[in-house]
């Protein structure tokens, strides 16, 4: 019994003495220690000397024990503490105080939750409680460089600086290389080699390059992982898509220093089909177009004329459909036994009725189908038809989208177009020249990260080129591809002046790789952009052959007006897959084998890595001095 009152007693007083020592603060919803011992004026450390528990996270309502301010500095003046200022990183506190990361974050939990935050008060641990070794050195943090990854975004990942990764990463200051292995945080091993114990080197990662190849017929896993020079398991893992088997057609990446014979890397020969099946062996087409006529008829506001004016979709459908039907004109009279559905898709970006119309009509039972034209909605359809094979042929999206074994995306990538003008470039034996400005450092990046051999000019620091600089790497006797990747007007010009300036000592061409409005613009003299033979990659061309002027002609009398782009597209489109299907093979085997030409578009399809198939079929053109545009050849 005595001993139970002496114990109430000493809570009582306890109690007592805490109240008068120290305040008490019910935890709000939301509320950070930093927070509230920025609002009673003490450090974090102090209130987890009295709350050992917060540590471990605050709950809304719990009670708080905060000494005052007299009581505080008593006990406390000893702890250091640090303001955080804008630009400052944990990697650079820790330097300047001699502390790593794990003591500073045990005294700021906060840390782990809600990072570095400009104006923090930080509780600094004094080094005696500090439990960093002195004779082990810190643990090295690494880490390997993805595809797309900067120096800005693996600097932000780990709440350092450029400045600080270069430091530490000395081979990086020229580039950034992907598959290098980066060190974060503390010193690489010395490694001492075998004839001295005292010399040291520093381990050498391999740059590795990667290319695409094409899988040729007759290839095997084997032979295949024997001229990349890896193990078979490892080209897999860098090619998931073989794990079911290696197929002709298949493009797949390998190192850049792969054993590739020659003879075999070599485009397909564009071909044209011939009529290969009877009328008894019919197929059949299905085209889905957004007409969408239910809005049409629904619109109470808009005459079909003034909604043809304003409604650039239904244009661009209409004009598709306009060329489809001139396919199909021209498949019957050559007679091709192919039978053609045409259903209204319905479709916005996200929404169609396709899966009314499969329940209604049956689309397994096609061959092929064209559309819909929303990448969205052409890979649901994909998907709908997957199990039976058919062919899902998209043909105006630019998007990458997923992969469907049955998808055929008749839209070469932005990146094959970047490729194909490099490939041209390399295969007349140019010798190329980049100007690229400061804001395209992603295009500076895939030069690096696919074309080491390509020079680049320096710039000045107002940004602009170094004129010294581009002559300096200008060669004699060979064309000198000059790639500009920038849209600044100011830089556009002095880099065309330049190039003009040394055309009577060298070979000069100026090349881009994308789009460029900027070249597009009055402010650019047209006739300097032929004097330079402006090259470019293109999906399509500007076709004079007597096809195509046939073609033209033909449109013009039916539809009182010149095809346009999206015309010439629906009759590229709609011909090629019904020639594909007049054949005596699948139109799956006439991708993997056969490349074809139509009037103003290629089609030569690949089997991707994922899945799917991709269309390499690009032109090279460029600006003549006669004010055309031609294919280079």
């Amino acid at each position: 019994m005595i001993k139970r009152i002496i114990c109430i007693f000493i809570i009582l007083v306890s109690a007592r003495v805490l109240a008068q020592n120290y305040d008490k603060h019910k935890v709000e919803k939301g509320e950070t220690i930093t927070q509230i011992a920025q609002k009673y004026n003490v450090t974090p450390y102090d209130i987890y000397q009295l709350n050992p528990d917060a540590q471990n996270g605050l709950k809304p309502n719990s009670v708080l024990l905060i000494p005052k301010k007299g009581d505080s500095k008593k006990t406390n003046s000893t702890v250091k503490t640090h303001k955080v200022e804008p630009k400052e990183t944990l990697y650079g506190i820790e330097n300047k105080y001699g502390i790593t990361e794990e003591d500073l974050k045990k005294v700021n939990p906060d840390l782990e939750k809600l990072g570095l935050q400009i104006g923090q008060i930080l509780v600094i641990p004094s080094a005696a409680k500090t439990k960093k070794p002195v004779a082990t050195a810190e643990k090295v943090v690494y880490h390997e460089v993805l595809p797309k990854e900067t120096k800005y975004s693996i600097a932000k990942q780990y709440g350092i600086t450029i400045e600080e990764l270069e430091q530490k990463n000395p081979e990086i200051i020229p580039n950034l290389t992907i598959g290098y292995k980066l060190i974060i945080k503390g010193t690489a091993p010395k490694v001492a080699t075998a004839s001295s114990q005292k010399e040291t080197v520093k381990p050498i990662i391999p740059k590795i390059n990667y290319i695409e190849y094409v899988v040729k017929p007759k290839e095997t896993l084997y032979s295949l992982s024997k001229m990349a020079g890896l193990s078979q398991e490892e080209l897999v893992k860098l090619n998931p898509v073989l794990a079911t088997g290696v197929e002709a057609g298949m493009v797949v990446k390998v190192p850049e220093s792969a054993s590739i014979p020659k003879e075999l890397d070599v485009k397909r020969e564009y071909s044209t089909l011939d009529i290969k099946t009877t009328a008894s062996e019919r197929k059949k087409l299905v085209l889905l177009l957004p007409f969408n006529l239910t809005k049409i008829e629904g619109d109470t506001v808009n005459s079909i004329t003034n909604r043809l004016k304003k409604d650039k979709f239904l244009n661009m459908t209409l004009d598709f459909y306009s060329g489809a039907l001139m396919a199909i004109d021209s498949a019957r009279s050559i007679g091709i036994p192919v039978d053609v559905s045409i259903f209204d898709s319905q479709e916005t970006k996200n929404s169609s009725n396709i899966a009314t119309i499969h329940q209604q009509n049956n689309l397994e039972s096609a061959h092929a189908i064209i559309g819909p034209f929303y990448q969205n909605n052409v890979e649901k359809t994909a998907a709908l038809l997957t199990d039976k094979n058919v062919a899902v042929i998209s043909p105006l999206s630019k998007d990458i989208g997923n992969a469907f074994p049955n998808l055929y995306q008749t839209i070469p990538t932005a990146e094959a177009l970047k490729r194909a003008v490099f490939e041209y470039m390399i295969s007349k034996g140019g010798n190329i020249i980049a100007v690229v400005d400061k804001k395209k450092e992603s295009a500076r990046q895939f030069i690096q990260q696919n074309y080491p051999e390509v020079k680049f000019a320096a710039l000045l620091e107002n940004g602009s080129l170094s004129a010294e600089s581009f002559k300096s790497l200008l060669v004699k006797g060979k064309i000198n591809y000059v790639l500009l990747a920038s849209e600044n007007t100011g830089m556009v010009k002095w880099t065309m002046a330049t190039m003009m300036s040394v055309m009577a000592t060298y070979n000069v061409e100026l090349v881009i790789m994308e789009p460029n409005e900027t070249l597009d613009t009055d402010e650019i003299n047209f006739e300097n952009l032929t004097k330079l033979k402006l090259m470019y990659p293109s999906i399509a061309r500007e076709n004079e052959s007597m096809e195509a002027l046939i073609f033209e002609k033909e449109y013009r009398k039916k539809n009182k007006i010149a095809p346009s782009t999206y015309a010439t597209r629906g009759f590229d489109v709609t011909f090629d897959t019904m020639m594909r299907l007049a054949q005596d093979k699948t139109y799956q085997e006439t991708a993997d084998s056969v490349a074809t030409e139509q009037v103003d578009n290629k089609f030569e399809f690949y089997k991707k890595t994922d899945g799917g198939y991709t269309n390499k079929g690009i032109y090279i053109l460029y600006y003549d001095t006669d004010l055309t545009i031609k294919e280079a050849k």
